[in-house]
């Protein structure tokens, strides 16, 4: 199943510390149905960076320290803009299972549980994204090869599975006392927490 792009534009970013003219692309025929976005971030080479970012409103929007969303999408963006590719900002809060189950995930891990637990205790899997509308929102920008800006070896794997060849490049490790319990369950669950690269 392939998608199109259905309308680009350029827009001015005042975003995550950066400023600039970005390229805003939109897409017809996504396997999920979402309405999901490609940003292009200064001027992509052959081999462009690329960030895929699960929205998070809580940690992007209102600064919430509980995870490392937001401080992700800021090195995203400014890493990303430095070297040329793509930010695709994907709607699929809470791995994939929607804002008010994210908050009631919440409240679960308030009492104990931790991220993974607390999905599985609502009847959702531990992680239900999947990244099949991100490899063919890449495709229909013309990217088969692609540095990924990720320490989730998931996406990669994910990625690669439709074909893409995906070289992993680490992120930083935003650690603080508010979500250390979060990194660790995030480490348990198969990330790659060792780098701390900027």
């Amino acid at each position: 199943m392939s998608a199109t792009v259905r309308t680009s534009l350029t827009l001015p970013l005042r975003l995550c510390g950066w400023s600039g003219i970005a390229e805003v692309h939109t897409f017809d025929g996504l396997a999920d149905g979402g309405e999901h976005l490609a940003i292009r971030l200064g001027s992509p080479g052959a081999v462009p960076l690329v960030r895929v970012h699960s929205e998070c409103l809580t940690g992007d929007v209102l600064g919430s320290e509980r995870c490392d969303c937001g401080p992700q999408l800021h090195e995203a963006v400014r890493r990303v803009a430095a070297s040329g590719g793509y930010l695709l900002y994907l709607r699929q809060e809470g791995r994939g299972i929607g804002l008010y189950a994210k908050l009631d995930a919440y409240a679960l891990q308030d009492g104990g549980l931790d991220t993974y637990e607390a999905n599985l205790a609502l009847g959702y899997a531990a992680d239900a994204r999947d990244y099949t509308a991100a490899a063919q929102m890449l495709s229909a920008l013309g990217v088969s090869r692609l540095s990924l800006l990720s320490n989730n070896p998931d996406k990669a794997s994910q990625l690669a599975a439709h074909g893409l060849d995906v070289d992993l490049v680490p992120t930083a490790v935003h650690l603080s006392s508010a979500n250390a319990r979060y990194l660790a369950t995030k480490a348990r669950g198969g990330h790659t927490l060792l780098s701390d690269a900027g």
